[in-house]
């Protein structure tokens, strides 16, 4: 790892950053009424709290959100499995909430601090890493300089550099290669992004493969799997999972043109946002549709055209009741959702064009005719028609995304292989009743 010089612009970032810091309650406070943060733990953002640092070696992780989270979940399990501490931190109040249901007993969350000097000094004084992993993209410049400041060593898993990103950055080469060689490691998810990272300054890259293929499948409640299950009934029901707006009115025109051919079918749509579901109850009503919402505990009721999930942390009910998805983000330029929970759950999979989130496993699935590709109401109208025509052509579509999620699987085994002498040391560090 390199302290690197900082550029001008850094230097420029972490002047504003500082000029800033008084206005922290005020941006804060605006969080607090949309939603974005927990009243009870604002003091976190400040890098304050009441949780005590354990004794010994501590590994701090750090991810933007519940994806990211997710997508790290084993890996976290296999630290803490070597009895060494684990930190992890996010950034919004669904990944805290995830946190609680999924982090393993003894694993520590924390929201992590704004990125300010002041803040993040605070937090690294409290919990005096010993090692730090971030996530993907999601790269503070003052939480790296102050770490690679203090000497911890710090790397990038499951790293991303997707290509917009990398025409940005190539606009600054200095100030990203000043970023990226304080890290010690660079373990990239493809091949792409290794080459991206490398050519931005990289010192040392491996790719290690996407983290999010050996995540298990999401779980489902038994009881809520049952109840939802008994409530469709026989029906024919299709989904849309992580939807954005503009794609939540295309099935929903997708469901009117179908409903007429594919009797008591029924269309449930999970946003990717929740808060979005009162609205897409409001566009199914409009388009002349009976529609129910989750959040609220409506029923499926007999002639419900439209059932809006709104809620968090119930994909797993949806991928294993529909007989096709259509995964969201992906018709309107976000980049795609993950494809990969639905393809190990069988589901027949639709996606738009828009899939660079998940370039190289859209690719694939494609490729193996795992997944069916549409750009517009009318293909995706026809796609759905013929899954709900022909059982065959599903079950074929299913198979051939979980082969193809399941041979490129093994990035945990790779990232473990390259943690290996870190989490040794620390291994070490513990036995001796030390820490760096």
């Amino acid at each position: 790892m390199s302290d690197a010089p900082l550029t001008l612009t850094l230097h420029a970032y972490r002047l504003l950053s500082r000029l800033a810091t008084p206005l922290t309650p005020l941006l804060l406070a605006r969080r607090l009424k949309r939603g974005k943060e927990n009243p009870a733990r604002l003091g976190e953002r400040y890098g304050r709290t009441q949780d005590a640092r354990p004794d010994g070696p501590l590994v701090w992780l750090h991810g933007a959100s519940v994806g990211e989270l997710l997508s790290t979940m084993p890996l976290i399990e296999r630290i803490a499995g070597h009895h060494v501490n684990v930190l992890v931190t996010t950034g919004t109040v669904t990944s805290s909430e995830a946190a609680a249901r999924r982090l393993p007993p003894g694993v520590i969350h924390q929201f992590v601090p704004l990125d300010t000097p002041k803040f993040v000094r605070r937090f690294l004084d409290r919990w005096q890493p010993d090692l730090v992993l971030l996530v993907e993209s999601d790269l503070w410049p003052n939480m790296m300089i102050e770490s690679s400041r203090r000497g911890v060593p710090m790397i990038l898993i499951n790293g991303r550099m997707s290509e917009s990103s990398f025409n940005r950055w190539r606009k600054l080469p200095r100030t990203i290669s000043s970023l990226l060689r304080r890290f010690d490691l660079c373990l990239a998810g493809t091949q792409a992004d290794a080459w991206r990272l490398g050519e931005l300054g990289a010192p040392r890259v491996v790719t290690t493969g996407n983290l999010k293929l050996d995540v298990p499948a999401p779980p489902a409640d038994p009881a809520r799997l049952e109840a939802f299950g008994n409530a469709i009934g026989n029906r024919p029901m299709i989904a849309a999972a992580s939807t954005h707006p503009g794609e939540d009115a295309l099935m929903i025109e997708a469901h009117a043109r179908l409903r007429g051919n594919f009797r008591g079918l029924i269309t449930v749509i999970a946003p990717r946002h929740p808060e979005r579901g009162e609205d897409i109850m409001q566009l199914a009503r409009e388009a002349g549709l009976k529609a129910a919402l989750r959040s609220r505990g409506e029923p499926i009721k007999a002639d419900t055209d439209i059932y809006v999930a709104d809620t968090m942390g119930e994909l797993g009910l949806i991928y294993r009741l529909a007989l096709a998805v259509f995964v969201g983000g992906s018709l309107v330029e976000h980049g795609g959702q993950n494809p990969i929970e639905p393809a190990k759950l069988g589901a027949a999979i639709l996606h738009g064009p828009h899939v660079w989130n998940f370039a190289d496993i859209y690719d694939a699935l494609d490729a193996a005719h795992g997944a069916e590709p549409v750009d517009s109401a009318d293909r995706l109208t026809a796609a759905f028609a013929a899954m709900l025509s022909s059982r065959e052509t599903r079950d074929s579509v299913a198979a051939a995304a979980r082969t193809t999620v399941d041979a490129l699987g093994g990035a945990l085994a790779r990232t473990l292989q390259s943690l290996d002498p870190y989490l040794m040391h620390l291994i070490m560090l513990r036995q001796r009743g030390d820490h760096a």
